[in-house]
């Protein structure tokens, strides 16, 4: 999500005022990242990237206010779609489950999501097994949806990888890719869906497992679950299944819930 700095000058149209240099349509590198309220590393960095169309004049970096103003209006685009959202949503390390009311709707946030690890440049993990689709089937869904997974496996960025018992050795896993990852400075991005009904004492006590060795790694994890079988936890248990993980996303035809677990404050 892109911010504009809370003070400062105000135009008169009571909207923030716009960065001025000497007349011209050129922005120093200072002046956008104080307006958007970002370090000046984060603007060299966008510009690198080519997020943000510049120019350099020397040694220094210039934006143009007319691609300012471009830069403004994708990233409110953007926070309009799901990715959108989940991109400000999510850190790195994180650990959310998911909850979807419609197998199309998790497929969908399991697009986003993977949308989001792309662009920051992480490599794409997903686990299946305990789903309908093949890995086939599931590469075509995602590439009609957007995501170039044969372009990303060419580029080594996206794995499948098979459960056989999607209620265990997760970690084990988990514990190889981020070996074969040590020398790379990746995050690694993983997605896991539930979409039939589990043991739920032995789902826990995994969710539990895998709670604690995401800790400080650069590992996000995503586990989504259908809304039907969520339906069939006991209170108890969906309350225990929210405290296992940092963040939680409920996502249905009525909307998109996104919800962070925080510490109580000290008393």
């Amino acid at each position: 999500m892109i911010c504009r700095r809370s003070g400062g000058k105000h135009d008169g149209d009571g909207g923030m005022g716009r960065p001025t240099e000497a007349g011209k349509g050129l922005l120093e590198a200072a002046e956008v990242a104080d307006y958007l309220g970002v370090g000046q590393v984060t603007i060299y960095r966008w510009c690198r990237e080519r997020r943000l169309p510049c120019i350099k004049i020397g040694k220094n970096w210039r934006i143009r206010r007319e691609a300012l103003d471009d830069f403004l209006r994708q990233g409110e685009e953007q926070n309009r779609t799901l990715e959108g959202q989940l991109r400000s949503f999510l850190v790195v390390p994180d650990n959310v489950i998911g909850v979807a009311e419609t197998p199309e709707l998790l497929h969908r946030l399991d697009v986003a999501f993977f949308k989001v690890a792309e662009a920051r440049g992480g490599l794409l993990v997903k686990f299946h097994g305990h789903e309908p689709a093949s890995e086939d089937e599931l590469r075509g869904e995602f590439e009609r949806d957007g995501l170039e997974v044969s372009r990303l496996e060419r580029e080594g960025r996206f794995r499948f990888s098979a459960e056989v018992h999607p209620a265990d050795g997760r970690q084990d896993a988990l514990r190889q890719i981020l070996a074969q990852e040590a020398d790379t400075g990746r995050t690694v991005w993983v997605t896991f869906d539930w979409m039939e009904h589990l043991d739920l004492g032995s789902a826990l006590r995994n969710q539990e497992e895998l709670t604690k060795f995401v800790g400080p790694r650069q590992l996000v994890v995503k586990t989504a679950v259908l809304q039907e079988v969520a339906d069939n936890w006991p209170s108890e248990t969906q309350r225990q299944a929210q405290k296992l993980h940092s963040g939680m996303i409920w996502l249905s035809d009525a909307g998109l819930s996104l919800s962070r677990v925080t510490p109580l404050p000290p008393e």
